[in-house]
C-alpha cells in the first residue's frame, strides 16, 4: 500500500520527523500474532485517511534502534506524530473503531 511506508534507520527522519501531515507509526514483528491481526486494520485506516494521515511501519527486528528510542516495550504499538513530535501511543492490538478514535483524539 502506497500510504504504508516501511521505516528504517535510514529514512526515519525523512518519513516521520519531517512529514508534513500527522504520522501513524506502527511497530510490529513477523513473529507477533496480534500484529498480524492488526495489520489489515491499519491498512484499512491508511487507505481511508490517505489524504490526511501518513502511515508508516517499523519492523522491530529490522530497526531495534528506532523501537528503543521511542520506548517501545511490546508489539504491536502504534504512535502518532505531529510536526515531528510524538503526541500519543497505544500498546496492543486495536480494533478499527479503537484505532480511529485514537487518531481522531490526537491528530
Amino acid at each position: 500500500m502506497a500510504n504504508n511506508v516501511d521505516v528504517t534507520n535510514a529514512n526515519f527522519e525523512q518519513e516521520v520527523l519531517n512529514a508534513e501531515q500527522p504520522v501513524l507509526m506502527k511497530f510490529w514483528a513477523p513473529w507477533c500474532g496480534p500484529c498480524k491481526v492488526m495489520a489489515p486494520v491499519v491498512d484499512e485506516v491508511a487507505a481511508e485517511r490517505q489524504d490526511s494521515l501518513k502511515v508508516v511501519s517499523v519492523n522491530v527486528d529490522d530497526a531495534p534502534e528506532i523501537a528503543a528510542e521511542q520506548g517501545v516495550r511490546g508489539v504491536p504499538t502504534v504512535m502518532l506524530f505531529k510536526a515531528g513530535t510524538k503526541v500519543a501511543s497505544l500498546v496492543g492490538a486495536q480494533s478499527k473503531s479503537q484505532l480511529t478514535q485514537f487518531i481522531e483524539q490526537n491528530a
